[in-house]
Order: structure tokens, then C-alpha cells, then sequence
């Protein structure tokens, strides 16, 4: 057990204790409880974005995938199968005991498919998912598009935009209205003095539904910006024009408005409402202190917690990701995915809070 010394998060509503947090079991890599390279051609992966699939199960989104002749550290070498991103369903419901998969979604050769395409009309690295939601029977993926890799910590997006499934997550489309671009704005010069990824909208944590409004938190692209707030109405989630965002004080049509309601470092967000504790849950890698941390609030708007660590990356080297699952909400602990560069799969962990 991974102790974080007891530290407490207060605000109005009341105090979370961080008791500390265990590694459960690997779900992926051919010494997982699920065997993913001989039974679906996965040898690493990272990410394991979970949601509620609205249909019983639950989805996980991984991002870059390789097969035979992967590397043995990190992404990589091209030629070893890779695939951009790859989905998987599970319905257990003894987290404890792990994460099944009942599928994963295969190719033509029976191995795991990618599911989201590249997009020949851009310079294109990769398609990486970054959070999903299930709203009137749809399920909808946020991705982005990323144009290249730099320094550590650092990537620049083409645009981040929308996908959806209407047969529980097997076929895809991409939306071409549901876009959000990464540069040739007029936002470009007020959000890069701030938060240098750009846009505030590239990668996002899905936070869900409230009185019909489908509320999101969005980071720039890479590790280091903030945190920035928008809803929409759940039948106008593909219309970005019909977007609302948090200026601090009021609710902007205008993203030039959107102030910050996270604190930066925040990357690989993961926000749900935790009906237990009767707060909200951010989760995400802090890269400043190379730590998975827990942020709490009593609203979306905040005041937001500046966070205790959940898994210090003294103990798990090289770790990021950090998605809470959707079925941990209703008691003591949560539940949540965190990857390692190496051996670079995903592991489940399960953190008792009190």
C-alpha cells in the first residue's frame, strides 16, 4: 500500500481523507488477468479511459497500441502492429477483484481494430481518446488529433473533436461539425501567454449531465495547463457554436471568456460527482509533482481542493493517466486506471478515502 500520510483536503461542504492507495491487478499486456496480446493482439497500451456505457457495461478507450515486436519501454517501434487507439467493454462489478473484458472491439484478423481513423487530410501523429460519455442512448467520444511530440510532458494538437456510437461503442463516427482547432484563432495569443498547449478545449474530462446540460472540463494539449469549465445542451453536444463556458462569475458564449476553475498542472483529467462523499472527484497526473493527486469541490465552478496525492510517482515511475471508473462513486474508495511508461500497460488501483 502506497501511504500518503493521512493528508487532508478541506472545504465548505466537509474533509476527504487520502488513507492511501493500492495496485489491484494489470488489465492489460499478455501478464494481465485479460492476456491481451494472445487473445487480442494488445502487448502495451496505455491510457484505460472508462465510462458507462448506458447499456449495462462499461467502455475503455486505450491510445496507442502495439503487438508482436513492441519495444519492451515505452511507445513504439512503429512497425510492431501499432494502431492509434483501441476499445474494450467490461461489465464486472467486483472492482476488487479486477477489470474483465467482455470484448474488445477486433479487426478482420480477430486482433484488437482501431477504432477511430487517422486523418488524411492533416499532418497526423496520432488519434488519442481522452474521455467518452453515454447521453439519450449515444455514446460520445472526445480524441485528439496530434500533430507532433515534443519535449517531455508536451505535445501540439491539430484540434480535439467529437466522435459517437449509436450500437454501444462497435462502429464509429467521427462528427465533422464537433471540432475544435488548435491554431488560426483568435484565442491563440490570450490562452499561449497562459497556458502554452493553446486552445483550452484540446483534451477534456466529461463531468456529465446536469438539468439536461452535458458539463465538460478542458485542458490545453500536454501536461502543464489548467483546467477550464463548459456545458452545452445534451442534444447540442455536437454544435460547438452552442457552447457555454465559465468565466468565473457567469456562463459565456464567448471561450475567450473561460477563466480557469483548476489550478494548472492538470493533464489526463478524469472529473465525476462522488455520490458518497457528496463532492466532486477530479483525478489527474500533476506533473509538477510527478504524482496522480485528487482534487475535490462542491460545485464544478469550485473552489477546488489543490489536491492530495493518490500514487507518487517515487513508488510508480514514469506513471500518468488516472481515469476513475464510473461504478466507484457510492462508497469509502474509488477505483481508477494509471499507466507507466514502462512497462507501458494499464493497471487497475483502488484508493480508501474517508
Amino acid at each position: 500500500m502506497l501511504a500518503c500520510g493521512n493528508v487532508i483536503s478541506a472545504y465548505g461542504g466537509g474533509m476527504v481523507r487520502v488513507m492511501g492507495a493500492t495496485r489491484l491487478t494489470r488489465i492489460t499486456g499478455e501478464d494481465s488477468r485479460n492476456r491481451t496480446a494472445s487473445r487480442f493482439g494488445i502487448t502495451a497500451t496505455d491510457l484505460g479511459i472508462l465510462w458507462d456505457d448506458g447499456r449495462g457495461g462499461v467502455l475503455v478507450a486505450f491510445g496507442d497500441t502495439y503487438g508482436e515486436g513492441w519495444g519492451g519501454r515505452g511507445a513504439g517501434p512503429k512497425d510492431a502492429d501499432w494502431r492509434f487507439n483501441v476499445i474494450a467493454r467490461s461489465t464486472s462489478t467486483d472492482l476488487d477483484a479486477g477489470l474483465d473484458f467482455d470484448w474488445v472491439l477486433p479487426r478482420e484478423d480477430g486482433a484488437a481494430g482501431q477504432f477511430l481513423p487517422a486523418d488524411r487530410s492533416a499532418r497526423e501523429h496520432t488519434v488519442i481518446p481522452t474521455s467518452g460519455i453515454a447521453v439519450g442512448g449515444r455514446n460520445y467520444l472526445h480524441y485528439m488529433s496530434v500533430r507532433r511530440w515534443g519535449m517531455p510532458g508536451v505535445w501540439h494538437t491539430n484540434y480535439g473533436a467529437l466522435a459517437h456510437s449509436d450500437d454501444g461503442g462497435r462502429t464509429w463516427t467521427k462528427a465533422p461539425t464537433a471540432v475544435w482547432p488548435n491554431s488560426g484563432q483568435r484565442w491563440w495569443n490570450r490562452f499561449r501567454r497562459r497556458d502554452a498547449g493553446g486552445h483550452p478545449f484540446q483534451m477534456i474530462g466529461f463531468a456529465g449531465v446536469i438539468d439536461g446540460r452535458v458539463h465538460l472540463l478542458g485542458t490545453p494539449s500536454g501536461r502543464f495547463g489548467s483546467g477550464y469549465l463548459a456545458r452545452v445542451r445534451a442534444e447540442d453536444l455536437l454544435e460547438p457554436a452552442a457552447y457555454e463556458y465559465w468565466t468565473g462569475s457567469a456562463w459565456s458564449s464567448d471561450v475567450l471568456g473561460a477563466e480557469p476553475v483548476l489550478s494548472a498542472p492538470v493533464a489526463e483529467l478524469s472529473v465525476q460527482f462522488n455520490r458518497h462523499f457528496g463532492q466532486w472527484f477530479a483525478v489527474h497526473l500533476d506533473e509538477h509533482r510527478a504524482a496522480i493527486v485528487l482534487r475535490t469541490a462542491p460545485e464544478l465552478t469550485g473552489p477546488w481542493t489543490d489536491g492530495e496525492v493518490l500514487v507518487a510517482g517515487a513508488q510508480y515511475p514514469g506513471l500518468y493517466g488516472g481515469f476513475q471508473h464510473p461504478w466507484s462513486v457510492d462508497g469509502p474508495a474509488i477505483h481508477f486506471t494509471l499507466t507507466q511508461w514502462i512497462p507501458y500497460n494499464v493497471d487497475l488501483f483502488r484508493a480508501d478515502l474517508a
